[in-house]
């Protein structure tokens, strides 16, 4: 048996991407609110049109509503007076007023829907709240930006969600 030039080359190296998935982290937000836990949970699901950026929605309407439909399987949409309702999601866990989870798809189609988990927990000073959202790496090679302009999105709603709460 003679020796190979190269005993350490691996040959499986050269198709290592195939059958692989680039995984993209998800988003994960936390801040505390001084508020109850339920005070939180309907603040996000019940009036989220009294502190949602419309510039942020697809309508931009002044006079739009916001609805959470409470139940799993549940549309998350705006509604105007002037128009059509606008989806933005599925509500795919409704536990109130602990969490809620769903299929996020506002501004594309469902097929590129990330996973949203809104969770309240009780803590001294009011309530934890935690947002994760995952899943931008099934949206192939568009999911890392869209991550980064998520993650910039987020920023700017939680703090406005923040001090919708501290103003009661």
């Amino acid at each position: 048996m003679g020796r190979r030039a190269d005993p350490l080359y691996d040959h499986r190296r050269e198709h290592e991407s195939w059958g692989t998935t680039k995984v993209i982290e998800p988003i994960v937000v936390e801040f505390e609110v001084e508020s109850t836990v339920a005070h939180a949970f309907s603040m996000w699901t019940e009036r989220a049109a009294t502190w949602w950026p419309r510039g942020h929605t697809v309508s931009k309407d002044d006079a739009l509503e916001i609805v959470f439909e409470p139940m799993a399987g549940g549309r998350i949409y705006e509604r105007t007076n002037s128009g059509p309702d606008h989806d933005w999601g599925e509500i795919v866990e409704w536990d109130p007023p602990g969490s809620l989870s769903y299929l996020w798809f506002l501004f594309f189609d469902k097929a590129g829907a990330t996973d949203v988990t809104v969770s309240f927990t009780a803590t001294e000073g009011g309530t934890l709240v935690r947002i994760t959202q995952s899943g931008f790496d099934r949206l192939g090679a568009a999911g890392a930006e869209r991550r980064q302009r998520t993650a910039l999105a987020w920023e700017t709603i939680t703090s406005i969600y923040a001090e919708a709460i501290a103003g009661g």
